[in-house]
């Protein structure tokens, strides 16, 4: 039903930008398929160092998805339910809360290295590490994708009083931001999250802590 492929170069940390290119396409009537589609993302990551003030890793996506299809062929955003830190997910966005078939996003994760920790010298001891991120989405589903107007297709999921838990991008970018702690212990980083858009969406929340696994020297 569907063909899929991807190139990839070396990781983020190289100093050269770094290009993630990955495609799929189904055919209709193969394997059983009902829809024909192609997709296709690219995804460049660089990291940029600042000097004293440290270095940002930034990623940027944009994806494209040809032809019709029902929402498990859309783009489905990688949200984030646990209290995990994921660099490549939102982790205030609830799973399905939003599709797309365009998109484009950027991912900006920035270290200080220490650069205001080491200023007090109690601090500095403790080799602990500064950082911020930011993260914006932004999307939207053509109209020959959107179920209201095309009954062949799957509606999006309601909750038990029918109100939509899925959603499209073409209002608002989603975006959410972090201040976090790492190195503690040596291997342990903990960010509070706040998300800034589509805060009357159900059963969301506007902040969060979050932690992770991360080794920095």
């Amino acid at each position: 039903q569907f063909l899929q492929g991807k190139i990839y170069r070396t990781p983020v940390a190289s100093p050269h930008p770094v290009f993630t290119l990955r495609a799929a396409a189904g055919i209709k009537g193969t394997f059983g398929g009902q829809f024909e589609y192609q997709k296709v993302a690219l995804n460049v990551s660089k990291r940029i160092y600042l000097s004293q003030l440290g270095y940002s890793d930034v990623v940027t996506q944009g994806g494209y998805i040809f032809g019709q299809g029902p929402i498990p062929l859309l783009m489905t955003h990688r949200a984030n339910q646990s209290y995990s830190y994921q660099l490549q997910s939102y982790n205030l966005m609830n799973f399905l809360e939003f599709v797309s078939d365009q998109y484009a996003s950027v991912h900006i994760d920035h270290g200080f290295n220490g650069f205001i920790f080491n200023k007090h010298p109690l601090i500095k001891k403790t080799k602990l590490r500064e950082f911020v991120t930011f993260k914006a989405l932004y999307g939207k589903v053509r109209e020959e994708n959107v179920p209201y107007a095309n009954a062949d297709l799957l509606r999006f999921p309601t909750d038990a009083n029918g109100l939509p838990l899925t959603y499209t991008l073409e209002n608002k970018p989603y975006m959410e931001a972090s201040i976090g702690v790492g190195n503690i212990f040596n291997f342990f980083r903990i960010d509070v999250v706040k998300r800034l858009t589509y805060l009357d969406h159900p059963n969301v929340s506007d902040i969060g802590i979050r932690g992770r696994f991360k080794f920095d020297f």
